[in-house]
């Protein structure tokens, strides 16, 4: 994260030139950028409060390099690591009058998958259509009704690129004041904690509460562009997690003319799951519409309860419970969790969107059905996606199959829980075994009895469910300081969705009529979900059940997408003829007799990449400067760096994610006799870097040196880097 101490965009970077401590000598860093002496006094009075073992001491020779001391009370023979959470304090520090937050549940997961490195830009090719072409039947023939897929790319990036974003949009009925609809927004900005943060993770991830942000708010014409290329556009351009705002907002107005009156605005939202779930954006869109309706300002104070007091809930929680729950329901790594059978490459990219419904009176039969059999809705559909994955296994006899569910995390005793705007809905994974010989109400209520055996625990992420059931970090998780699933976690497969009415109450759908606004629900778009497939289910206002389905082109062609959701719908419409009570789940799977199975892409492995990359040769006997590459490095600040140096030193990526110790050892190999070596990072791989140095072998010659940055843009980063490096390179006057 950009330093809050130093002018906007700029980026801290702190240099470490460990040498061989004595005992209970200091940890001494220099830190290098457009700090004044008072603002590095402010560093280091910080690190002295956060950090209380450490005495802390600074000496300011001249502008912009800055020396901080750092002695434990008893520091251990050979010199004291560095602290992560001292190191996070003093490349991100927070902004004034801002807090921090420890990253918990399933945050964890999903700022994992958006720090996650990039794909080939090739592989995300725009295509036509996006969210106005997908289909919208309503069960009336064809293949039951399955809407065509609409198609969109966008490259994806580290740091929150297109392939980890939502977006919704509607059509805004009624007049619009651009200057008002500014302003509303603003105002719940200054009253919502979750439209002022952001991440940091330079060692540990931290969420950050700024005390100010700005509305992000564009105005585009129709003429200028149009509503396909504004979707894509929108994708491809993410978010900058680090800085705070993870939620803009994009009009789309149309001028009149003679021949046709002008098309109504048209409002596009787009928001990070890392920071939001789909009813936190509703929350906040009811508070927007209070704005509005209010004249452009949000009556009442800063929201309470909010993300700190679900943090300090979290952290209040006795755990024992859960562990033994998941030690026993963590899905087996035998389970079925893919909707398709093997297949080869698809040919298409980017994401699809199906829509489809079950007309209201087979809703009703539907609802009645689950109802005699003690069940919801929910469990039907969950009944039905169990089987199909089994279907897709081929597989005879008993199968355990597993899939994520979409929780509630607002169901805790916290009060006022419900009303909190932030990531508190998640997925959890779904077992149950699927043996055809057994009773369809059986599986029924298998389905329904592990559903509220979930539900006592919907705060539960995937990593602490990987470590409660038995599983290890990775290696490049505990060197980046990132979050890494090691177990087979159904919920990157498939995940199924059952989301309850988005209303706003009647008193203020009312007010806003009086100002001839009739609001319209937001429906969503064809983002990218980092899964394969995302199914939601929701009742329209006709008392239908709608059924919208997300799918990764790449994994999931149209055509066999289309199959897969046509056939769920076939298997929700047949459900209420079995009324006997022998009636097998492998009866209901014989509606499927004649249809073929889905075909489903395999994954792409990773392209091999070497442990150690010459970027750049230099001169034979220069020194050599190592860039560290770690998940959540800003994307392109080492090309950046690299295009911009100057001086004579050879240099190299490594990767740290390997196997422990490989990266010592070629390290070794290429820094050569001699040679002085510069381990650099930008954000955690400014901490890898650390560690790294910390257990080179010993070799004679002048000690390594280690450059680490804070987290800023490809540009900031790269120039904090620089600096760091000629603070090294460059002799002391």
């Amino acid at each position: 994260m950009s330093s809050r101490y130093a002018p906007r965009g700029a980026v801290l970077a702190v240099v470490h030139e460990p040498g061989t401590p004595a005992p209970g000598g200091p940890l001494v860093l220099e830190l290098c950028g457009p700090l004044g002496p008072a603002d590095a006094e402010t560093v280091a009075a910080r690190l002295a409060q956060r950090h209380r073992a450490f005495d802390v001491a600074l000496d300011s020779h001249r502008p912009g390099r800055h020396i901080l001391r750092l002695t434990p009370p008893a520091a251990a023979p050979g010199g004291v690591p560095l602290p992560a959470e001292l190191l996070a304090d003093v490349l991100a520090p927070p902004p004034p009058g801002g807090e921090l937050l420890p990253v918990t549940g399933h945050q964890q997961t999903l700022l994992t998958a958006a720090l996650a490195p990039a794909g080939d830009p090739d592989d995300h090719t725009d295509s036509t259509g996006g969210a106005d072409s997908a289909g919208g039947a309503d069960g009336a023939g064809g293949a039951d009704g399955a809407g065509g897929a609409g198609g969109g790319g966008g490259t994806g990036g580290a740091g929150g690129g297109g392939g980890h974003l939502e977006q919704l949009y509607w059509d805004w009925s009624g007049p619009l004041d651009v200057a008002r609809f500014a302003a509303a927004w603003q105002s719940v900005v200054d009253r919502e904690s979750v439209l002022r943060a952001c991440f940091d993770w330079v060692a540990s991830p931290r969420l950050v509460l700024h005390a100010r942000a700005d509305a992000d708010i564009a105005v585009h014409s129709r003429t200028a562009v149009t509503w396909a290329q504004l979707l894509r556009r929108d994708r491809a351009r993410g978010f900058a997690l680090h800085r705070p705002g993870l939620l803009r907002l994009t009009l789309l107005r149309g001028a009149s003319s003679a021949a046709a009156p002008a098309p109504p605005p048209r409002v596009l939202l787009t928001y990070h799951p890392a920071l939001l779930d789909e009813r936190g954006v509703h929350l906040l869109l009811r508070e927007f519409y209070r704005a509005y309706a209010a004249g452009g300002v949000l009556p009442g104070g800063e929201r309470r309860p909010d993300l700190r007091d679900h943090a300090r809930w979290l952290a209040g929680q006795n755990t024992d419970a859960a562990r033994q729950f998941w030690a026993r329901a963590a899905p087996p790594r035998h389970a079925a969790t893919r909707p398709g059978r093997p297949g080869g490459k698809t040919g298409q990219h980017g994401p699809g969107l199906l829509h489809t419904r079950l007309r209201a009176a087979q809703t009703f039969r539907l609802r009645s059905w689950a109802a005699l059999r003690g069940v919801a809705e929910s469990s039907a559909l969950h009944l039905v996606w169990a089987l199909l994955l089994y279907r897709a296994a081929d597989a005879r006899g008993p199968l355990p199959v597993s899939f994520g569910v979409q929780l509630s995390g607002r169901d805790i005793a916290l009060p006022g829980a419900a009303g909190i705007p932030g990531p508190l809905d998640g997925p959890l994974p779904m077992t149950v075994t699927v043996d055809p010989d057994a009773s369809l109400t059986g599986l029924l209520h298998q389905v329904r009895d592990t559903l509220l055996d979930l539900a006592a625990y919907p705060w539960a992420g995937a990593e602490s469910i990987r470590a409660w059931s038995g599983g290890a970090p990775s290696p490049s998780a505990s060197r980046s300081g990132l979050f890494t699933d090691t177990f087979t976690d159904p919920c990157a497969d498939t995940l199924v969705r059952f989301e309850g009415p988005f209303l706003l109450p009647q008193a203020l759908r009312g007010e806003l009529a009086a100002q001839g606004i009739d609001v319209q629900s937001p429906r969503t778009a064809a983002g990218a979900g980092g899964r394969p497939l995302t199914l939601t289910a929701r009742h329209d206002t006709e008392g239908g059940l709608a059924l919208s389905a997300v799918h990764d082109r790449a994994r999931l062609a149209d055509e066999d997408a289309a199959a897969l959701h046509a056939q769920c719908v076939r298997l929700l419409r047949a459900l209420p003829g079995y009324r006997d009570a022998a009636a097998t789940a492998g009866q209901l799977l014989d509606v499927l007799a004649r249809a073929a199975v889905p075909r489903m892409a395999r994954p792409a492995p990773p392209p091999p990449r070497p442990a150690l990359s010459v970027l750049r040769p230099g001169h034979p006997h220069a020194d050599v400067i190592c860039l560290v590459v770690v998940p959540g490095v800003p994307g392109g600040s080492y090309d950046l760096f690299v295009r911009g140096h100057r001086g004579p030193e050879r240099i190299v990526a490594v990767h740290a994610e390997g196997a422990p110790g490989a990266p010592q050892a070629v390290l070794h190999q290429a820094r050569g006799p001699g040679r002085r070596l510069v381990l650099c990072g930008c954000g955690p791989g400014g901490r890898a870097a650390y560690e790294l140095a910390q257990h080179l072998p010993y070799a004679a010659g002048p000690a390594p040196a280690v450059v680490m940055t804070g987290i800023g843009d490809a540009a900031a980063s790269a120039s904090a880097l620089a600096r760091g490096v000629r603070s090294v390179l460059t002799p002391p006057r």
